[in-house]
């Protein structure tokens, strides 16, 4: 007889061992640093700057104010499908708020939603309308952040969506929206189709899916975009542009995930921290240079 699977919600405080920071800062004050070919830019992110940004995160980054921001939001783990899932839970102070599951992109992580929490949950308080107000459940997404390690293949967007309808599931939502960001917004429409008895719609930004593009807003069930949303061909291209040109990197961690694990492990002593910081600014500047194609689109 099979056991019955966990379903406890328990609290969680992040506190990184400060073993683990020392660590950090010893392998950035050593570094050594190559050669590079001449160019702006032209053949990855200049040294220069992730010279400056190593700099910052070794002499002015604040690992601990972070820490303690984090930790002023009420934090949970669960295990969902065998994998342990790492979230924030943020309830609203107002009586009638609608319950949003928010999912983070690539590369980020749940950080990305720390300055939209308060105005979200709590827009009274902020200067906005009592009456639009929301529960937040914020997820990091299997092998992200403190949802890990992952411990068998198979974490795809669809099956991260069945994880995300369950634990809206256990924790008690009949009636909620799935906000997407990158990789999210991949991810969140799955969560509609999934669960179209509960979930009443989607929003998505920096979709990564060209399909996506014409559909930022979506009502579940239909699946039809509301008479306001627009399709937008520079948009379209700019999303083609991205796809063709710069996610070879999402073609290695699609095929070869073991390749990219130093972006996990570095603070666990595996492996170097600028590598991480150079391979992850690189992506960041190109999803950058996409954004600067579509403002006004």
């Amino acid at each position: 007889m099979s056991k019955p699977a966990d379903t406890t919600i328990r609290p969680f405080t992040i506190d990184i061992p400060q073993s683990q920071l020392d660590d950090l800062q010893d392998r950035l004050e050593r570094a050594h640093w190559p050669d590079e070919l001449p160019g702006d830019g032209d053949y990855g992110v200049r040294q220069s700057y992730v010279r400056s940004l190593a700099d910052h995160w070794r002499t002015r980054y604040d690992w601990r104010s972070l820490e303690a921001r984090l930790n002023a939001y009420p934090q949970f783990t669960t295990e969902i499908d065998g994998q342990n899932v790492h979230f924030l839970h943020v309830r609203s102070p107002e009586p009638n708020a609608f319950p949003l599951i928010v999912t983070h992109g690539w590369p980020g992580s749940i950080v990305e939603f720390l300055d939209v929490i308060g105005p979200l949950t709590d827009p009274r308080a902020h200067g906005g309308d009592p009456a639009v107000a929301f529960d937040l459940v914020i997820p990091s997404m299997p092998g992200y952040g403190f949802s890990g390690p992952t411990r068998e293949p198979g974490w795809n967007l669809y099956r991260i969506a069945a994880a995300w309808v369950e634990l809206m599931r256990r924790l008690g939502y009949e009636r909620y929206g799935a906000v997407g960001n990158d990789a999210g917004s991949m991810i969140s429409p799955e969560v509609g189709r999934l669960d179209p008895e509960h979930v009443v719609g989607f929003y998505l930004w920096n979709s990564l899916d060209a399909d996506t593009t014409y559909l930022r807003v979506a009502f579940c069930g239909t699946v039809e975009p509301s008479a306001d949303v627009v399709a937008l061909d520079e948009g379209v291209v700019a999303v083609h542009w991205l796809t063709r040109a710069q996610l070879a990197a999402r073609a290695l961690q699609l095929r070869s995930p073991m390749v990219m694990r130093c972006i996990d492990d570095y603070l666990k002593g595996q492996r170097y921290p600028l590598d991480c910081l150079a391979y992850l600014e690189s992506k960041t500047v190109n999803l950058d240079e996409t954004a600067t194609l579509l403002v006004g689109c």
